[in-house]
């Protein structure tokens, strides 16, 4: 119980915690990246949905999955409840200007980044994971697949537009986030800092660029 008290209760514990959670979501956001990025096999859709029908039905795929769920839950919780501890700090410093030099905008919007990303999971799981892992009730067929429900999603700009959104949203919040867990595991070294701050810049662009350029290509026509 101590343990879960430091964890859940003290500063240090809710961020350890972030940073445990935010890895085990970077490890999945190669995975899924990997597989959307299938559609640009320009194959019709095989490989993309070979590579969709076996994480869904892959058993230790669906056991990572309800394990990465509830580090997503955890993740939202902690990082909402150390937003408005923040704040609150910040509210009881009277007569002191906040301190501003040494953080970016982006380091001190994160509830906010946190929470565009929030509403694009929850578009993102309507749109295709429900589809994907209820079959029965979203229609796929052999002649409708994950990749042509897709293709209709993305014809339409708005949801395009959103996901667009939803992607730069992940690379501010990912372009603080990398960097800060690693910190948080006690990784500060004069080599180790630059290296992971390097790799988590490029990981922050190249992830969210090849989200966001799947609906975009496939709106255009190029991917058809």
């Amino acid at each position: 119980m101590g343990v879960l008290s430091f964890l859940f209760s003290s500063s240090i514990g809710r961020k350890l915690v972030m940073a445990v959670t935010g890895v085990s979501l970077i490890a999945f956001l190669v995975v899924h990246c990997a597989i959307n990025a299938c559609v640009f096999f320009m194959d019709g859709g095989a490989t993309f949905n070979a590579a969709a029908e076996f994480m869904a039905h892959n058993l230790f795929i669906r056991l990572a999955e309800v394990g990465l769920i509830g580090g997503l839950l955890i993740h939202i919780v902690q990082g909402l409840s150390l937003t408005l501890n923040n704040m609150k700090k910040r509210n009881n410093k009277y007569g002191s200007s906040p301190k501003r030099t040494n953080s970016t905008w982006y380091s001190r919007s994160m509830g906010l980044l946190g929470t565009i990303l929030l509403l694009f999971l929850v578009m993102h799981l309507k749109d295709f994971w429900i589809v994907s892992r209820f079959d029965a009730q979203g229609g796929l067929t052999e002649s409708k697949t994950l990749y042509h429900f897709m293709l209709e999603v993305f014809t339409n700009p708005v949801p395009v537009t959103l996901y667009v959104l939803g992607c730069i949203s992940l690379a501010y919040h990912l372009l603080h986030g990398f960097q800060s867990a690693f910190q948080t595991f006690g990784l500060n070294h004069p080599i180790l800092t630059p290296m992971i701050k390097t790799l988590g810049a490029a990981f922050s662009i190249i992830v969210p660029l090849v989200f966001a350029s799947i609906p975009v290509v496939i709106h255009l026509g190029l991917i058809k």
